[in-house]
């Protein structure tokens, strides 16, 4: 007969986990709001918090048709035709390492352009699976040579390229990136681009520019919750995930059985339904606003934002012709480190903005929600104040005044060209 009963607990063990006594998130968070003014996450929408709220079945109709919408909608967020276009559940980080993972395997020779910490990620992430992987290192604060480039394909003959569009780490912009494709693609590599702080705040077009993935996480430019993300393959690029004859090492992010889901209203995994709403509805608002629009609006508030600081007497950390719009990079004054800047702002002004991997920078983001006047003006008396606090030398005034003045010159030029 089958003994049922319970073990006997065991006298040499240790004394059972007591319940713990937590604080309420009440307790926890701040009684103001922080103003979330860093390189992400960025504020939401009230549309997308309110979706980020809603559970429904995963994989009911109702769910096949809100992702239907996405997929189209970020085609055009893309600027793509291709129907390769998938959710990832997870941050913009495990965007990077499905396109790297379904791409390469042991032995796939892959470039990585670096100039940061985001694209030398994608550099680590191929060597985790054993890809051949060759650098391109570039100075802080600098852009690829496009002939240094050709020289390294000839010689290399990757056929993977990887890199990142806007370098948030130091806030340079790759602005070479239509041109730096063109040569790899001649040279029969895939193009795999990092557009996580970029998409739907400086123009990038996947398939004008002949790029083969781009990946972007959903915290950043399109203003919705971190932790679903988006990926879009191009045709050359799927038929090489769709014909390799090793399976990927990652089951979640497998390409493959991903399209079981974002395609074919199947089974993967349990896809992160609330996140996935919050997406729809980020998507819908940029598609309200229109590419055109956003990117105008991002450019004005980023310039704005620029002239102010500079006014402050603070000084830009990358050079003009290289300048990423979205995340604004910042030197910290002698004496000063960025943790001092960062935790005095949040402390005291209730304003966060972000460090930068052991950069004497500090950065303010400009994407998505964070890209609103009110948001500008905040942020920028914050730091005059915070600077002051911590005997820097500024002039507040004129920083406000030029932030001022970037805006209302940009409004009077809209304005004429408009009549």
């Amino acid at each position: 007969m089958t003994d049922l009963s319970f073990p006997r607990p065991n006298t040499l063990s240790p004394t059972p986990i007591p319940c713990p006594t937590v604080d309420s998130l009440d307790g926890i968070l701040p009684d103001e709001p922080l103003l979330m003014m860093g390189a992400g996450p960025v504020p939401i929408p009230a549309a997308v918090a309110h979706a980020n709220s809603v559970v429904i079945n995963h994989l009911g109709d109702t769910m096949a048709r809100v992702i239907n919408q996405v997929k189209t909608m970020a085609r055009y967020v893309f600027q793509t035709r291709s129907n390769w276009v998938l959710g990832v559940a997870g941050p913009g980080s495990a965007a990077m390492e499905m396109a790297v993972s379904n791409l390469a395997w042991p032995g796939t020779r892959v470039l990585s352009v670096v100039n940061g910490f985001f694209s030398d990620r994608m550099a680590e992430m191929a060597r985790r699976i054993g890809a051949t992987v060759t650098t391109l290192d570039v100075a802080d604060r600098e852009i690829a040579s496009l002939d240094t480039l050709a020289r390294t394909i000839e010689r290399d003959r990757p056929e993977i390229v990887t890199i990142v569009h806007g370098e948030t780490s130091n806030t340079v912009w790759n602005r070479q990136l239509k041109d730096i494709v063109r040569i790899a693609k001649a040279a029969g590599a895939l193009v795999v681009v990092d557009a996580v702080c970029t998409l739907s705040t400086m123009p990038l077009d996947m398939d004008a520019w002949g790029i083969d993935v781009v990946i972007t996480g959903g915290q950043k430019g399109l203003s919705s919750i971190p932790g679903v993300s988006l990926i879009a393959f191009s045709d050359d690029a799927w038929d090489r995930v769709r014909t390799r004859t090793a399976p990927n090492t990652h089951w979640c992010l497998d390409a493959t059985l991903a399209e079981n889901f974002w395609h074919k209203a199947g089974y993967h995994y349990t896809a992160p339904v609330s996140g996935v709403l919050a997406l729809h509805e980020a998507l819908r608002l940029v598609c309200t606003e229109t590419l055109e629009k956003r990117f105008a609006r991002h450019q004005r508030c980023s310039l704005a934002l620029q002239a102010g600081i500079a006014a402050l007497g603070l000084r830009l950390y990358t050079p003009e012709d290289c300048r990423l719009n979205s995340v604004v990079g910042i030197e910290v004054p002698a004496g000063l480190t960025p943790r001092d800047v960062c935790h005095h702002i949040s402390r005291h002004y209730q304003v966060e903005i972000s460090g930068s991997f052991g950069l004497p920078i500090v950065r303010i983001g400009q994407m998505g929600e964070q890209c609103r006047e009110h948001h500008l003006f905040r942020t920028v008396h914050a730091l005059g104040r915070t600077m002051r606090d911590l005997n820097a030398k500024v002039d507040l005034p004129a920083g406000v005044a030029a932030l001022e003045e970037s805006l209302s010159a940009s409004t009077r030029d809209a304005l004429g060209a408009s009549r």
